[in-house]
């Protein structure tokens, strides 16, 4: 674990990304990428390669792993998309094993909780349901709720305002070097979690609070 001092004084609010930061999701995202991809005549694409693109829109995905960077063709995409996660995305998404405590200890603590992710906020409810979290948060904003997505901070904006905090007294935890833009961007201080892709050495320009090996270290950082 690679540790700045995180002010812990001052954090009153924590919001989370959630692929690869709270959950896997990839099970069920390779599958519905792929389903679109040959329903519309494209070749299947390789389980690393759309690992690779989980925490990006949607739409960034389509023109990567299609080629087409017109995007000309992605509603198609996206219904297809849809079609099959309406299927088999749900039981496709695993918590990861440290959330559950590390969001107790928060809790427990003072500290409100948010995620903002570009998944489908109905899905992520759906999870959070199943799991028997869906108190645990709140505010949940998805993909669906904003006109542009991450590295745009308007989602994570949004979602300090409806906690009713300054961004000074929020951390953004997220396993991406787009989380740690989106950061930035909206003035949030960052925690990276290495639970993704992401190799450590991509966030050292961003010079995070934290780089952290999984969530259990957070509520050291915070409480």
């Amino acid at each position: 674990m690679s540790v700045r001092a995180a002010d812990a004084d001052s954090i009153r609010s924590v919001i989370f990304d959630f692929d690869y930061t709270l959950a896997d999701s990839s099970p069920g995202v390779i599958e519905c990428v792929n389903y679109a991809l040959q329903k519309m005549g494209f070749p299947p694409c390789g389980p690393d390669a759309i690992r690779a693109m989980i925490g990006i829109s949607l739409v960034e995905t389509y023109r990567r792993l299609s080629g087409d960077q017109s995007g000309g063709r992605f509603a198609d995409f996206e219904q297809h998309f849809v079609e099959r996660g309406d299927q088999v995305m749900l039981q496709g998404i695993t918590l990861l094993d440290s959330v559950r405590p590390v969001l107790e200890a928060l809790l427990a603590g003072g500290i409100s909780l948010g995620i903002v992710s570009t998944k489908y906020r109905r899905r992520i409810e759906a999870v959070l349901e199943r799991e028997g979290l869906d108190d645990a948060f709140a505010v949940v904003i998805g993909g669906e709720d904003v006109t542009a997505h991450k590295p745009d901070s308007s989602g994570l904006t949004a979602a300090v305002a409806r906690l009713g905090r300054a961004p000074g007294e929020v951390l953004y935890v997220g396993d991406s070097q787009v989380d740690a833009e989106t950061a930035e961007s909206a003035g949030v201080r960052f925690v990276a979690v290495l639970s993704g892709v992401t190799p450590r050495e991509a966030f050292a320009a961003f010079k995070p609070r934290a780089i952290i090996d999984d969530l259990s270290f957070l509520p050291g950082l915070v409480l």
